[in-house]
């Protein structure tokens, strides 16, 4: 005898609770074995990070020091380290962070800077560039130790804008362009050696750059673009960043599905591309003449 349609609304009614809060259950296991694995990838590595006194660096500073890595935090304010190092301090770990404390547009002191580094743990695992500026010394400072242990991780903090080119963003995008050349050149050069590089490509973050920004006349930006204001969650970035590390990704793109059609446009059809920035570009304009 069948089952009338009420009898088997009752029995499909009956399987969709347990089903749902079953897959939900196997979600958040796989979200656990996931950060377990992470933790396990990274604990007891010796990890450098610059730019880490505030911003998308504070973000990785944490994530990392929560997964059991031995972090070296590099900035230009001891003050500032010093700080993110006792908010690390309360929180259960067991490693105390290390700070050295120097400018990296000072090429003169990288040499010497990387040399304190060195001192903390006598060796590095992961170096994270996450400052904006002259990473080119830091890298040729760090990377003979790397090469001489066979083993290494390079990760550097680009932008989308190192993919595609905005209008009005031309200094800028240039830059990222330039590092995301370099790390692709380097990263060709030390696999055989051993080391891993990875490019991380996030569109807009929610960080005070806009607002440290010097205009053309030199003088400070002060404001948070819109957009800035829209951009993703440090923290979000941060767990990238973590997870790039774990699985050696080598080009990473943390950005909305515009921008990533937009990297898409640009090498399957170019030529509308180019006649979208176009456009934008004369919408900037009209903008700015208002």
């Amino acid at each position: 005898m069948g089952l009338s349609s009420r009898h088997m609304e009752r029995v499909s009614g009956l399987g969709v609770g347990p089903l749902a809060a079953g897959t939900v259950g196997l979600l958040i296991l796989l979200k656990v074995i996931q950060r377990l694995r992470h933790k396990q990838s990274v604990q007891d590595k010796v990890v450098v990070i610059t730019g880490a006194s505030s911003g998308l660096g504070k973000e990785c500073a944490r994530v990392f020091h929560a997964a059991g890595a031995r972090l070296i935090l590099c900035g230009r304010d001891q003050k500032r380290l010093q700080e993110v190092v006792e908010e690390l301090g309360n929180k259960n770990s067991t490693y105390t962070p290390c700070t050295v404390t120097f400018d990296l547009s000072n090429t003169s002191v990288v040499s010497s800077a990387a040399e304190e580094i060195l001192k903390c743990h006598g060796h590095v695992d992961v170096l994270i560039n996450n400052a904006g500026i002259s990473y080119r010394g830091n890298i040729q400072s760090i990377l003979p130790s790397m090469v001489d242990r066979r083993s290494g991780h390079i990760v550097v903090i680009s932008s989308v804008q190192g993919k595609i080119s905005i209008p009005y963003r031309s200094a800028y995008s240039a830059s990222k362009h330039a590092t995301q050349a370099y790390f692709d050149c380097l990263r060709a050069e030390v696999e055989r050696l051993g080391l891993a590089v990875s490019v991380i490509s996030p569109g807009y973050i929610r960080t005070n750059l806009s607002i440290n920004a010097v205009t053309g006349d030199g003088s400070n930006y002060g404001v948070m673009d819109k957009t800035t204001a829209r951009g993703s969650d440090p923290v979000d970035v941060a767990r990238a960043v973590l997870k790039a590390v774990c699985h050696k990704q080598k080009d990473v793109v943390l950005a909305g599905l515009l921008p990533t059609a937009a990297i898409y446009l640009r090498t399957l059809w170019p030529a509308l591309y180019f006649r979208l920035m176009a456009s934008r570009a004369i919408k900037e304009h009209r903008v700015k003449e208002e």
